[in-house]
């Protein structure tokens, strides 16, 4: 199998993953959350802990990535991650006890980091040895149709009236007819056979002071995304002129997502990645604040579109950097990089959830969500300006030497 691979049977083994580890092991639970409150007793305060926990143990994953560098060891991980995703999915419907619900979580969310890193810097370390574009927007189009599919298939299963515990069983098996690409597709490094062998890779890493507030900015983005993308379901259903549309408005969100890194991708190629960056942070701002305002479903639409179409550009955008700044060894830094994203990610839903059980609505979580965000476009900014003082000082000693 990895003798024949093309660029296409790579990407599809990255879309695929992400499906399982992201559509499956992350998003089903945003759209499972309504009904898992209404069915299985599941609170405000708990839906952000699960949330919380999940995206603990992402960041844990990323750690365990960041902490490896053979590339070897890394695929054999990816193959594990693979299987944990599909393992802790099924045993979500064998319980209601919320400290078993917080342990399958928190692995589940180990496993999604296979989608988001492993699979990425496999990936990009593939494309590199083929002397092809070192771009991941294609494969971060999966996370898009993560969404797409795992909401799709709540939206029919509740149809046909599937319960909670039906529907984690009817994910998993989702998981594993996905899985399959995701396993014999994705390159394995110990297999990959350059073509073209006098091609030199060479680092560029960025200064130390760019890499920190780089980490910094990508917290911001982790803030801004994971308050909407975890609760947007919830948030939709809360406003009784719109009972039964979160599922649809979710849906929207995942189909805007999916050819949104495409067009990102040609936006940096034009504009440069920071100024790409800094336009998709302002979008999103956008996107979160809309379901704040009102509660109008195409206004609420419009936000999920931006919403979508932006952070998982902020996403593809930042790895790619990363992995531009590492090509020998690019899921090293991307890991680090997600550390930044995955803290925020294990603050926020917690907050999230204790704001909404005080105040009784996500208004003031969405406000300070958007805040945060705001302070990234600040960040990218002087990004931008360290990135163009670092390239005049390279022109002048160059011009010097």
């Amino acid at each position: 199998m990895q003798t024949n691979l093309t660029r296409m049977k790579v990407y599809i083994a990255g879309i695929c993953s992400l499906i399982v580890t992201a559509g499956v092991a992350r998003f089903s639970y945003t759209s499972l959350l309504p009904i898992m409150q209404a069915e299985a007793g599941l609170n405000e305060v708990g839906a952000g802990w699960l949330a919380t926990v999940n995206y603990a143990g992402y960041l844990t994953g990323v750690l365990i990535v960041a902490c490896l560098n053979n590339l070897s060891h890394k695929f054999v991980l990816y193959r594990l991650y693979l299987v944990l995703a599909v393992l802790t999915t099924a045993a979500m419907a064998l319980t209601t006890n919320l400290y078993l619900w917080s342990l399958l979580r928190y692995v589940s969310g180990i496993g999604t980091s296979a989608g988001f890193i492993l699979a990425s810097g496999l990936i990009l370390k593939w494309l590199v040895s083929q002397g092809k574009r070192g771009e991941l927007g294609i494969h971060f189009s999966g996370i898009g149709l993560s969404i797409f599919f795992a909401a799709f298939l709540v939206e029919v299963l509740l149809r046909a009236s599937v319960g909670w515990q039906g529907q984690w069983l009817y994910l998993s098996l989702m998981a594993v007819f996905f899985a399959v690409p995701a396993w014999i597709w994705m390159p394995n490094p110990n297999k990959i056979v350059s073509t073209h062998a006098n091609h030199q890779v060479l680092d560029r890493p960025p200064s130390r002071l760019f890499a920190w507030i780089m980490m910094a900015a990508y917290f911001c983005a982790g803030y801004g995304y994971v308050v909407s993308a975890t609760f947007i379901v919830d948030i939709v259903e809360g406003f009784s002129a719109l009972a039964g549309r979160g599922q649809h408005v979710f849906i929207v969100l995942g189909l805007a997502a999916t050819p949104a890194v495409l067009v990102w991708d040609l936006v940096a190629r034009k504009w440069g990645y920071l100024k790409a960056l800094l336009l998709a942070y302002g979008l999103q701002i956008v996107g979160i604040m809309l379901p704040a305002v009102s509660d109008n479903l195409l206004v609420i639409g419009v936000g999920a579109i931006l919403f979508g179409a932006t952070f998982v550009a902020c996403v593809s955008l930042v790895l790619t950097m990363a992995g531009q700044f590492y090509p020998s060894n690019p899921a090293k830094f991307m890991g680090k990089m997600t550390l930044a994203y995955g803290s925020a990610q294990i603050i926020a839903p917690m907050f999230t959830g204790l704001l909404a059980s005080w105040f009784g609505s996500y208004a003031l979580s969405l406000y300070l969500s958007g805040g945060v965000m705001l302070l990234g476009v600040g960040l990218v900014g002087v990004l931008i300006r360290l990135d163009a003082q670092e390239l005049e000082g390279r022109r002048i000693l160059a011009a010097n030497a």
